[in-house]
């Protein structure tokens, strides 16, 4: 019998987690007739009282496991963790809030039965999606499949099913510090194919991801996969030079000509000295975030550190045992 797993990335949802498990259950449960189904919950930790519902949800449950970061290292740490940790036939990856429908999962399997080793969700965002983030987020995927070294389908979520050889190859060929998971799916290759889904609203709370982290996640992908922002900088660079030489060439005809230019425009001489001021700062950061990514990378740092593992934790550092208190359904 084959093996799945589900991975779910967590934080901060102590108000649906169980009820979100009840339905990612009862969606696979007919699955459990030809698959053995397992269940990883990564999560950073949460200052309410998620950590514990789970911790005592996998005591009751020998198919749950959870993984507890040492402190929050964010959604695409905690997705490397369960691709570390994976050692199914196949890792399915959803988020937890409830906008991932679980009832998807057996569509993926059907896919990746019929010879799919990649198979990814594409979000389709209707009216209920604020008009700033579809354009947003299609203006993204627009710009990095143009720049870069991937083709990334708008609306790719981290909502996918991957084969075990995908798994491995991300885990053990794959050593980036900050990884931007939606684009090495899709660099990988293999064989890959797509199931539509429309995003369900939150079962309760509000998204975790504040306005930075989306732009940061932007970026991240952007300088990951692309060296154009560099190449613009070289090539501006040079079209400001030229224009630079062309004007003082203007510059000395004139002198020689006797239309030499006298105290006038100041004005527009200060506010392209401005220009070209800007210019370089917006170029200097451009470099920066780039040397950013090198510095991380040569630090070698992990790219997360497991605090709390369920599978081998029989007793809290104190001795005392696990949670009991809370009853799981």
């Amino acid at each position: 019998m084959k093996s799945l797993q589900i991975l779910c990335p967590v934080f901060r949802e102590e108000e649906v987690i169980l009820e979100f498990h009840a339905r990612l259950r009862a969606a696979v449960a007919a699955l459990g007739e030809r698959y053995r189904v397992s269940f990883v919950y990564a999560m950073d930790p949460s200052p309410d009282r998620t950590e514990a519902i789970l911790l005592a949800l996998a005591q009751r449950d020998p198919d749950v496991r959870v993984l507890v970061m040492s402190r929050r290292f964010g959604h695409q740490a905690a997705l490397i963790a369960g691709i570390d940790s994976c050692d199914a036939d196949a890792l399915i990856m959803l988020d937890s809030d409830g906008q991932h429908p679980p009832e998807l999962i057996p569509q993926l399997v059907e896919q990746w039965e019929n010879g799919a080793q990649i198979v990814q969700a594409m979000r389709q965002d209707g009216a209920e999606t604020g008009f700033l983030k579809r354009t947003t987020s299609a203006m993204f995927y627009r710009v990095i499949s143009r720049i870069g070294s991937i083709q990334l389908n708008p609306g790719a979520a981290d909502y996918r099913l991957l084969d075990r050889a995908v798994v491995r190859v991300i885990r053990d060929e794959v050593q980036e510090r900050n990884i931007f998971l939606r684009g090495i799916v899709a660099w990988v290759g293999y064989r890959i194919a797509f199931v539509e889904f429309e995003p369900l609203a939150r079962m309760k709370g509000a998204s975790k991801y504040r306005p930075s982290v989306l732009i940061n996640f932007a970026i991240q992908g952007i300088s990951s996969f692309s060296k154009t922002p560099l190449r613009l900088c070289t090539i501006t660079g040079l079209i400001v030079a030229a224009l630079s030489v062309l004007a003082g060439a203007a510059q000395v005809v004139g002198y020689v000509f006797g239309h030499g230019v006298g105290a006038a425009g100041w004005a527009s001489l200060m506010t392209f000295v401005s220009f070209l001021g800007g210019l370089q700062l917006f170029f200097m950061g451009i470099f920066g975030e780039y040397l950013g990514q090198i510095f991380d990378e040569v630090k070698r740092r992990p790219r997360y550190l497991i605090r709390t593992d369920s599978a081998t934790l029989a007793k809290t550092q104190d001795g005392a045992e696990l949670p009991r208190a809370i009853e799981v359904d």
